[in-house]
């Protein structure tokens, strides 16, 4: 008689798989040949279709259940060449639900007790596991559309703030998106210095030049002036038409002597450069190039928004605006006209000339004028950039300062093909 005969041959099973009956997986034991010789209660109950699967083919089980045939032949195949299998997720629906198993099998062999040879197993009821995880990646994957939809809002908004950003000054655009006090008052009584700009019988130039050259002519002239103005910290109020008004002194200044000086460089800047334009704009047809008339007042002006619900307006009142208009107008061409106030703060600095007294309308005092020439200080003069070389040989002109450095690159790739063409002229004229 063997050891194994005076033991119980169920109770043997139930023990070898660690308290087979009050396991919470689904458990089996088959023989050798994978047919089932007893199953737990939870094998049932995981499992209500089945019934009794006591002498079942364990194979035939899996494909009642709902196994794909690529997973029972996978399971088929590890537990005859490998003695154990490990399928970590088999999805069944059960009573119109989705649950997920894992299934955990191994062939047995146990020398004192031969009835414990074969194949035991179980299911691992892992449907919990996988909705949590389930859950968790649709909360990543709402977080990854959040974060993509917040992505595209920016990328709107920095859009729309790119736009808005060419209609309006730096100064302008940074108070607005940074003001935090919106109900502030948004109007102030402020000492400035205005400028103002326009283009000598520009009316006669739209009414000859073609549409296209008129649009090049003055993008071109307005982009240049633009530019310098926002180098020397002016607001730019607005364009209209051909004309351009700028001033100095809010949102941001440094005292109305520095504010005076910056508008003075500004315009002896702006001045300079129509003049490195003039030969790009004659090609455009502007038969004698533009001429510009400017004019600088210095006094007290009421700034801010103006206008109504629907539509404001970022500007400037006041006798200075007026001032500046009229020191424009009687300007010679290519010349700037400054009011006595605005000398006064700046003398010390430039070099002007008494031009006349005049009595505006409005003004009830003649006013002293005077022409703008330049700085006194040769180094203040030479810090100016110049976008114009002429050299023995070679003449450069940026006609788009807008990206000095993409310019500077197309100057290379002139150069590389100056080279090269040079190459080739020289080979050929070589015997």
């Amino acid at each position: 008689m063997k050891i194994e005969d005076f033991f119980n041959q169920n109770n043997i099973i139930d023990l070898s798989f660690f308290n087979f009956s009050n396991a919470i997986t689904a458990c089996y034991f088959a023989k050798e040949n994978l047919e089932i010789l007893k199953v737990n209660k939870n094998f049932l109950s995981f499992f209500p279709i089945l019934g009794n699967v006591n002498n079942a083919y364990f194979p035939d089980v899996l494909e009642q259940i709902g196994l794909p045939g690529n997973q029972i032949e996978e399971f088929i195949h590890d537990i005859n060449e490998k003695g154990t299998v490990l399928i970590p997720e088999i999805q069944i629906k059960i009573n119109g639900k989705e649950r997920v198993f894992s299934l955990l099998s191994t062939r047995t062999k146990d020398e004192s007790f031969t009835y414990l040879n074969g194949v035991q197993g179980q299911f691992v009821d892992r449907t919990a596991e996988f909705n949590l995880r389930k859950e968790r990646q649709n909360l990543l994957d709402e977080k990854i559309r959040d974060r993509e939809i917040i992505e595209e809002k920016s990328k709107q908004l920095e859009s729309l703030a790119t736009r808005l950003a060419k209609y309006l000054s730096p100064q302008i655009y940074q108070s607005i998106f940074e003001n935090e006090n919106e109900g502030e008052q948004t109007h102030a009584r402020k000492n400035l210095t205005i400028f103002l700009s326009d283009i000598v019988k520009f009316t006669d130039l739209a009414d000859t030049l073609e549409p296209e050259r008129l649009a090049a002519v003055i993008n071109s002239y307005l982009s240049e002036m633009s530019a310098i103005a926002v180098e020397c910290g002016g607001t730019i109020d607005k364009f209209i038409g051909d004309a351009v008004l700028v001033f100095f002194g809010d949102p941001e200044t440094e005292g109305e002597e520095e504010d005076a000086l910056k508008c003075a460089e500004m315009a002896i800047r702006m001045m300079k450069r129509v003049g490195e334009l003039n030969k790009h704009w004659k090609k455009l047809g502007v038969v004698d190039g533009l001429k510009v008339r400017m004019g600088i007042s210095t006094g007290f002006c009421t700034v801010g928004n103006f206008g109504s619900d629907l539509r404001l307006d970022y500007t400037v009142l006041g006798s200075p605006v007026n001032l500046a208009a009229r020191l424009q107008t009687m300007a010679e061409n290519n010349t700037i006209m400054i009011d006595e106030y605005t000398k006064d703060l700046i003398h010390s600095h430039v070099k002007s000339k008494y031009v006349d007294d005049i009595t505006p309308k409005g003004f009830a005092r003649p006013i002293p004028v005077y022409l703008l020439k330049d700085f006194k200080s040769l180094k203040h003069r030479e810090r100016r950039k110049s976008l114009t070389h002429v050299g023995e040989r070679v003449e450069v002109s940026f006609i788009d300062s807008s990206d000095i450095q993409a310019a500077i690159e197309e100057l290379k790739r002139i150069q590389e093909g100056f080279e090269k063409d040079y190459a080739e002229l020289n080979n050929k004229s070589e015997p």
